[in-house]
Order: C-alpha cells, then structure tokens, then sequence
C-alpha cells in the first residue's frame, strides 16, 4: 500500500461527517502500486474480510466496492459471482461507479496507529501536518501491521524505511511480537 485514508463516499450529500452523513457509507480509499499488489488481490482481501451475505443495519455501514473503470467494475463484477457461488447465498454487496471521497475527520484516520502513543507522537514528529500524517505510507504500513496484517519478516523488512527511531522501532517490534505470539 502507497497510502489509506478513511472516509464517506457513495452518497449525495456534500461534505458529510460522522455524526451528519447522510446517505453515505463508510468507506476507505486506499493507493497501491500495481506492480506489488493487484486489484484482484484487493478485490480478494475485501471478500475475505466480511461477510458480504449479510444485510448491513444502515447504509453507513453497507457493502461497497467503488469501481473508477471498466476493467475495475469486470473484476468487481467476477468476484462477487465468485463469492455468491461460494456462499450460495445473494451476495449484497453493490458495485457502484466512484463519484466523491470525502476525508473522515482525523480522530478516524489510522485508528490502529492512534492506540499507540508512543508511535502516534513519533510520527506525529516526523509528520507535523494532518495531511502529511494521513498520507504517509509509512502510518499506513505501521496502522496495517498494528491492524494484524503483514508479517513479522515484512515489518523487519521495511523498518529503515519508516523513518522511526530506534527506541520507537523497538516499541513496534515489542507490540507486534505480542500480537503475534
């Protein structure tokens, strides 16, 4: 991943927000080098991460996947005939063309990172303005090893790249060790 950022697309109203959406989901856009992951392998990780048979309670929380093209939107298409013959089930999930993406507000952007002060304030020192925070892929590597996802090996691998002190390196190895064991 390049960069992850939370926020509300699907909808019609302009600027939405957490407490005052409208008919918007919750969504996350996420920039990726096609060269290292493909969007099919994105397409897998989303059907693998919910259950896509199951009636969300409000459209805030609906099944989405935002195509930006043809190919995107015949893909999409596949994988949900895949899954709806895995299932055996209707799979309700919509596959809708991507409009707007409105930024959630900061107290949602790299929740997994926020639970953590100590690395919170290092990159916080690294990357002073919201917006620098929130695009960096380094918080959006580091959120995603906090959320569960990567290896052990990964992590070590990118490490130089984070721009971490070795004291704040040590605390990440420290938490993701204890995840992992």
């Amino acid at each position: 991943m390049i960069r992850t950022r939370v926020g509300y697309a699907g909808g019609t109203k302009e600027n939405p927000t957490y407490r005052s959406l409208g008919d918007h989901s919750e969504t996350i856009q996420i920039d990726y080098d096609p060269t290292q992951i493909t969007y099919q392998d994105l397409l897998d990780l989303f059907w693998d991460s919910h259950n896509p048979t199951v009636r969300p309670w409000s459209r805030q929380y609906a099944s989405i996947i935002f195509y930006h093209n043809e190919e995107q939107r015949q893909l999409a298409l596949e994988t949900k005939e895949r899954e709806a013959a895995r299932y055996g089930h209707e799979i309700l999930t919509e596959i809708v063309p991507f409009s707007n993406f409105y930024r959630a507000e900061d107290y949602h952007q790299k929740y997994r990172l926020q639970q953590v002060p100590e690395l919170i304030d290092a990159f916080h020192a690294i990357y002073p303005g919201t917006d620098e925070f929130v695009d960096s892929t380094a918080t959006a590597r580091v959120n995603g090893y906090l959320g569960g996802y990567g290896t052990l090996e990964t992590v070590q691998s990118e490490l130089e790249n984070l721009g971490l002190s070795q004291a704040s390196t040590q605390e990440l190895l420290d938490i993701l060790t204890g995840l992992r064991q």
